[in-house]
């Protein structure tokens, strides 16, 4: 008999959960937590990540803000880039669904839900991750990498050039941009190519199973190693091994990680022989690992060792002549589960203009609900607008005079709005940059946390934010 589907199911009310595991039960392997913490205990431990998760946003210390929720969405995407999360909160306000859905979510649903529904929702995710692992691509001679603009060629460009150093490659952009896709390039237009290529994601494990997984131990080294085993850097050999997010390393493993890197050597855990690597490095994060410097989460030397030879992964917004392409690739690979559609004249205009916070993901996830939605439809700039971040894209640029004089012009015309709206704005922005970390959104604005947080507390009482 087949293994069910493995669902991560977060949420803080025990009789919802409980009710939520034995309806599924039948369908999932419900793994069930309360809180964003016991979620990361959780990954850590099982040896298997989940296929699928339903998250509520408004989760301990803060259930009634939907911040708690947001954070989750993208740590689970940093440890398993594959997820499909699911949001099920009564926190639905329009601004909490389109974020989340940016954030990498793909789909929410309110409480309280219809059972059946919920199972149909769940279900169609696990035909569109069925359909990502084990529908054949179209052999690519970029690997994959799609785009025409000016930021892909250089990509390719620098893949190309990289490939064949033996130095480390250090993989910097935001989450959803592909970097997973650079890496593997990286690896496969290489002269390593036929030799193992490896990927570890240092999110996922405690620091002592880190160390295990990349340096292998030996027999009784810790407790639960019964057997000695050869670690990621013995079993990529000549080969190359992929560090993801290595901007979560703990500290004290960073020290080991170095030494590989100066001069190959490394020892097993519980071992006093020292082991050569050969294996060729590529690491990626989305974190800026200069900034990491600064605050002492990261080690100095060892980002300058690793950035040896560096590539930006370029943000969907610097890639505008790419969109409609990325667009058109999507719908043809979902093609079986109805997602071609059309865009109405106004819609194209809109999708052109639109930023994408969530980038290449984000894109991909509104083809998907698009096509679910109106199936070989013409979609229309408001039915497109719902699916957004943000409900318009075609404001004036508030650094022109024109504009200036046009706002002032109008009717009921209004300073104090203005600015608040302004602040809303660059808040809003400052909490994607930082995933609803609030200390970091307000190092980003420059006020301290404090501030931050009045300010948000005076918007939503203006009716003009909700977080």
């Amino acid at each position: 008999m087949a293994a069910l589907p493995s669902l991560l199911l977060v949420d803080d009310d025990p009789l919802i959960s409980e009710s939520l595991a034995f309806v599924l039960k039948n369908s999932f392997t419900a793994h069930v937590v309360a809180s964003r913490e016991e979620a990361r205990r959780l990954l850590h431990k099982l040896p298997v990540l989940p296929n699928l998760a339903l998250v509520d946003l408004g989760l301990p210390p803060s259930p009634h803000t939907p911040e708690e929720g947001f954070i989750l969405v993208s740590e689970l995407l940093t440890f398993n880039p594959s997820i499909k999360i699911l949001i099920l909160s009564g926190q639905d306000a329009v601004e909490n669904v389109r974020h989340a859905l940016t954030l990498g979510a793909v789909d929410f649903i309110n409480k309280p839900c219809d059972m059946e529904l919920l199972k149909a929702r769940l279900k169609h995710q696990l035909m569109i991750l069925d359909a990502e692992q084990h529908k054949p691509q179209a052999k690519q001679k970029e690997c994959g990498l799609i785009g025409q603009s000016l930021p892909m060629e250089t990509l390719r460009v620098q893949i190309k050039q990289f490939a064949n150093f033996p130095f480390s490659v250090l993989v910097q952009g935001d989450s959803g941009t592909g970097k997973e896709l650079v890496v593997q390039c990286l690896h496969s237009q290489s002269q390593r190519a036929k030799a193992p290529c490896l990927i570890v994601n240092c999110a996922a494990f405690t620091s002592e199973l880190l160390e295990a997984q990349l340096f292998g131990h030996a027999k009784g080294a810790f407790t639960g190693a019964t057997t000695a085993r050869a670690g990621f850097f013995e079993e990529a050999n000549q080969g190359s091994l992929i560090l993801d997010e290595i901007g979560e390393m703990p500290l004290p493993l960073q020290s080991k990680l170095l030494r590989v890197l100066e001069n190959g050597e490394y020892y097993r855990l519980g071992e006093t022989k020292v082991r050569q690597s050969q294996a060729r490095l590529i690491a990626s994060t989305n974190r800026d690992l200069r900034e990491e410097v600064k605050k002492g989460n990261f080690r100095g030397d060892l980002y300058h060792r690793l950035s040896v030879l560096t590539i930006k992964v370029p943000s969907l917004n610097e890639r505008d002549d790419d969109k409609f392409l990325l667009l058109t690739n999507f719908q043809e690979f979902y093609a079986e589960m109805g997602t071609l559609f059309r865009l109405d004249e106004e819609a194209k205009e809109c999708w052109k203009q639109y930023h994408f916070p969530g980038n290449v993901r984000e894109l991909r996830n509104i083809v998907i609900r698009l096509g679910a939605k109106y199936p070989n439809q013409l979609v229309n700039k408001t039915q497109l607008e719902e699916e957004l971040e943000t409900s318009s894209n075609s404001e004036p640029n508030s650094d022109s005079d024109e504009a200036l004089l046009q706002q002032l012009n109008k009717e009921g015309f209004s300073l104090d709005e203005v600015l608040l709206d302004l602040e809303r704005r660059y808040i809003n922005a400052a909490l994607q940059l930082s995933q609803s970390n609030l200390s970091q959104a307000a190092r980003i604005l420059g006020i301290n946390r404090t501030t931050l947080y009045s300010k948000m507390q005076r918007l939503s009482k203006s009716g003009m934010g909700n977080w």
